[in-house]
């Protein structure tokens, strides 16, 4: 195993609500109209083209090749701010360039991927044993690698009305909200671990994500990890006999905050977003805030399943984390790309967005519920990004 994450311990802020809210861009590419007119003086195009060559001999300066184009990538909705920020920060950054990010789940990200039709994935999940050889196909031979640019830390987010105190929630307490064991808000289990806190009579309404999720993924990874007894199901499907399902990270957070006595896993800033009680969850030494200084507890022992350039987190050591002050119910999202085998437009495209990723670890992706990647783990990022191919 490799420990190599410098954690970052500012603070994060309240989202914006709809600064950055992703609008999910198709493979079309239809956006805004930048061609030129026919009425176009030649004092605006040498204008333009002196913009054009400051902007490139910028790019150059910042290490991007400067390439212009449409980046295509799909994935992971826990990503969609993030890729957001991301995208506008390349536009800026590099002429003519752009990032269509399709948020429509990770499961649908990795497949597309494989079959050629985006240029990066982005996923909650490492590919699947079976669909690493085929991920090496579309990358014409070449190892597609794991990059995790962003880190995101799950909420158990619930919409209790009339109950201002934070809840305090144990692990197996949690599996058993969503296995169906524990129905009401005042259930014994549920007002043992908050002592002085008056509950409501009220149903508990599961909400699940309803398409193939690396979030679900990894929190049922995690409950299985953490409460083997009270959880016994992995993968990106969650199960659904208790409770009702909604598309998407933004889809579960905003049918939560319309349904009183509801609950979801979802990414916190998506929880942040939509106004939900966030819960204090109990890993086995007390209760724990979840915040940037308890997340970075936890990523202080991160470890890596790999060496070199394809960075797979031990989502085992992370999840069995108990010590004190440690929030270790965190995604650590992926960039999945080819090492080798793009075409040059292509393979440049690919590192100018990474590299400004990178480079955008900054407070205003923590104002979007994310730990910026600083550190040593950044560093082994950038290695990563300029081996590509």
């Amino acid at each position: 195993m490799i420990r190599n994450l410098k954690r970052s311990v500012a603070a994060l802020g309240v989202v914006a609500a709809g600064s950055f809210a992703l609008v999910a861009c198709n493979d079309s590419g239809e956006g805004e109209d930048t061609t030129t007119t026919d009425t176009t003086t030649a004092e605006t195009t040498a204008a333009e083209g002196t913009d054009s060559e400051d902007a490139d001999s910028e790019a150059s300066a910042d290490g991007l090749s400067g390439q212009s184009g449409q980046l295509v990538g799909e994935g992971a909705s826990s990503q969609q701010n993030a890729m957001d920020y991301f995208g506008q920060q390349y536009a800026e950054a590099v002429d003519g360039a752009s990032l269509a990010y399709t948020a429509s789940g990770s499961g649908s990200g990795r497949t597309n991927f494989i079959a050629g039709q985006s240029d990066f994935a982005g996923s909650d999940s490492p590919l699947a044993e079976e669909q690493v050889a085929e991920a090496a196909e579309r990358c014409e031979g070449n190892d597609a690698w794991h990059l995790p640019l962003v880190i995101g830390p799950v909420a158990i987010a619930y919409n209790l009305e009339g109950v201002d105190e934070e809840l305090n929630l144990s692990i197996p307490t949690v599996a058993q909200i969503f296995n169906g064991e524990i129905t009401n808000w005042n259930d014994d289990a549920i007002a043992e671990e908050n002592e002085g806190v008056e509950l409501p009579d009220q149903d508990i309404s599961v909400v699940y994500r309803s398409d193939e999720s690396g979030t679900s993924d990894n929190f049922q990874i995690f409950l299985n990890t953490a409460t083997p007894e009270n959880w016994d199901t992995t993968g990106q499907q969650f199960p659904q006999e208790v409770g009702a399902g909604a598309n998407g990270s933004n889809g579960v957070a905003t049918e939560v905050s319309n349904t009183p006595g509801a609950i979801t896993y979802v990414e916190w800033g998506f929880a942040e977003q939509q106004g939900l009680g966030v819960a204090n969850l109990d890993f086995g030494s007390g209760p724990v805030e979840l915040n940037a200084e308890n997340v970075g507890v936890a990523l202080d022992a991160l470890e890596f399943e790999t060496e070199g350039h394809d960075m797979v987190v031990s989502t085992d050591a992370l999840f069995s984390q108990t010590q004190e002050g440690s929030y270790p119910l965190i995604l650590t999202p992926y960039s999945i790309v080819c090492s080798a085998g793009y075409d040059e437009e292509t393979s440049n495209m690919v590192k100018d967005f990474l590299t400004v990723s990178l480079d955008s670890q900054d407070d205003m992706l923590q104002s979007l519920g994310f730990i910026p990647v600083e550190g040593a783990h950044a560093e082994r990022l950038q290695e990563a990004i300029d081996a590509i191919q």
